[in-house]
């Protein structure tokens, strides 16, 4: 049948060549799907175009044996706690891809293939039809003022921030210059958008006119 475990109690050559042949294809047409709507480096779908091929290697070798599933967990964890964070729509086509990559694992190489295309197509429809969309509702932004460092910024901005901005919130304050200036980072959403650029202005009186910027919030996430 279709979608039976192409595996027999011990995994010969041949079926783990159809396993790696359907995951490698599967998952290059899969990240080409993602790369419509994710805006990321090239590198990223390529990782993504492999992964369910190296989940499914693991879960082949791993099965059955309690100490190399605890190594390959171990590994793992640190290869977690060494990377970037990512933004929502990255680390959704990473658990999908991961996801297949246990049905390729168990064998189930139909299955794998209708995980990675069917979730991959539903992802690019999903991203593409105004349906979470709301008139009523504004995109919270990011915004990054840099200040000098004898400005005081617990309350430097205060009053911009209440005349412009429907709601703030800290989400960050680093050095830069060699520590000579002080960059704060916000989370806003703005009054009125069209007042973007009388927000900016004030702000700039208030910070000796040194760099601001103001940028998508969800998009700016690996960057802060």
């Amino acid at each position: 049948m279709l979608f039976d475990s192409i595996y027999s109690s011990t995994v010969t050559p041949s079926e783990f060549l159809i396993m790696a042949v359907a995951a490698i294809l599967t998952g290059v047409v899969y990240s080409w799907l993602m790369s419509l709507r994710i805006r990321a480096h090239r590198r990223f779908f390529a990782v993504t175009s492999i992964l369910p091929f190296a989940v499914a290697t693991i879960l082949t070798f791993v099965s059955g044996n309690i100490g190399r599933g605890i190594a390959f967990g171990g590994a793992f964890a640190l290869i977690r706690f060494r990377s970037a964070p990512g933004t929502a729509d990255e680390i959704a086509a990473v658990l999908i891809a991961a996801a297949a990559g246990v049905a390729f694992g168990a064998g189930y190489a139909a299955y794998g293939v209708l995980i990675l295309l069917g979730l991959g197509l539903v992802f690019v429809f999903l991203s593409s039809v105004p349906l979470f969309r709301h008139s009523g509702m504004q995109e919270d932004k990011l915004l990054h003022i840099t200040i000098p460092e004898s400005l005081d910024y617990a309350r430097a901005f205060e009053e911009p921030f209440a005349a412009y901005l429907k709601q703030n919130e800290s989400v960050g304050v680093k050095t830069t210059g060699m520590g000579s200036m002080f960059r704060l980072s916000f989370r806003i959403r703005m009054k009125d958008p069209a007042k973007e650029k009388a927000f900016i202005d004030d702000l700039r009186t208030r910070n000796g006119n040194l760099e601001i910027a103001i940028l998508p919030y969800a998009e700016s996430q690996g960057a802060m």
